[in-house]
């Protein structure tokens, strides 16, 4: 818990001895409630491509008066199966639909903000664990992430750190991103971000022996009011992926 702590303060100091505001959350968001929905062709988190099938993305907040403080929940659910492989044998270990229900607070914390989400996935009910939303065991399908985002000009940037939960040995992520073009509704934004191999990499998925800190996230993306389209590489896994999206 000591190597936790310490990383997590190192997070927070590093967005915090910034100014501005960050990302969409907190403050600056309409306040009472918000939902809508977005429809992916696939779904890739991070530089991690998590289903080959498109997917509905429904999404519902609330933004307290006043205060700014965000809580939501947030879903993915494949509209057809994929399968995931081992990577020794490239044997099947998994056939089905990805699904995803997450759960979130943030609270601005001056111009950073922090949220605290509980990712549940029954989806990885492979690994020999239950289905149980709120499983909090070690390799249950949830996970508890502390995260603090910032935002300046066109930059912006995020620290997130697994806490609770499957925590992939307490994996890290850090991400910076720029928007480099904005003009006739048009915008353009690159990503680069960093985490451990064992959380944020396909081929090193929960071996315990590969936590290594590395580029995983790679990626230009282009949007245009309510529509997107997104590159993304991920270097260890040594993948591709153009992901069109589309928003009501």
């Amino acid at each position: 818990m000591k190597k936790t702590a310490k990383l997590l303060t190192l997070a927070v100091a590093l967005f915090a001895g910034l100014s501005g505001t960050a990302q969409a959350e907190g403050s600056s968001k309409a306040e009472g409630f918000k939902l809508g929905v977005d429809v992916v062709s696939s779904y890739v988190w991070r530089g991690v491509g998590l289903s080959d099938a498109p997917a509905i993305q429904p999404a519902l907040s609330y933004t307290f008066p006043g205060i700014g403080v965000v809580v939501g929940a947030w879903g993915t659910s494949g509209l057809s199966e994929d399968t995931t492989l081992d990577h020794a044998t490239n044997a099947v270990k998994h056939s089905g639909r990805y699904q995803e229900t997450d759960l979130y607070v943030t609270v601005p914390v001056g111009p950073v903000n922090v949220t605290l989400t509980d990712y549940y996935v029954p989806y990885s009910i492979d690994l020999g664990t239950t289905s149980r939303a709120f499983d909090l065991t070690n390799r249950g399908p949830n996970t508890i992430e502390l995260s603090a985002s910032y935002g300046y000009n066109d930059f912006d940037f995020l620290g997130a750190l697994n806490i609770a939960g499957n925590t992939y040995s307490n994996a890290v992520y850090l991400e910076g991103g720029y928007k480099f073009y904005s003009k006739e509704k048009y915008t353009a934004k690159a990503v680069i971000g960093a985490g451990n191999k064992n959380e944020y990499s396909v081929k090193y998925a929960l071996d315990a022996a590969n936590t290594g800190f590395t580029l995983v996230n790679l990626g230009v993306s282009v949007a245009k009011e309510n529509y997107s389209a997104a590159y993304i590489y991920n270097p260890v896994d040594e993948k591709s992926n153009l992901v069109f999206s589309a928003s009501f």
